[in-house]
């Protein structure tokens, strides 16, 4: 399993980094195409209801999107 891979994204005008592991990447990929949506306008949407750090937001996002078979 690789390490965390960081990356940048723009939310709201401000350039930001996130750390998430290859496989959360190719995910939140995903889920961003099936929405119609680039990364920065899906991640900026679990920013809007976040309740911890960014990272840790999204993988939680993730994995109950898994649980719920909502791949």
């Amino acid at each position: 399993m690789s390490g965390p891979v960081k990356r940048s994204v723009t939310l709201a005008g401000h350039r930001t980094s996130i750390s998430l592991e290859p496989i959360f990447w190719s995910l939140l990929e995903s889920q961003a195409d099936v929405a119609g949506l680039s990364i920065n306008q899906f991640v900026l949407q679990l920013d809007a209801s976040r309740t911890t750090n960014l990272s840790s937001a999204i993988r939680t996002y993730l994995v109950e999107q898994l649980m719920d078979g909502n791949d």
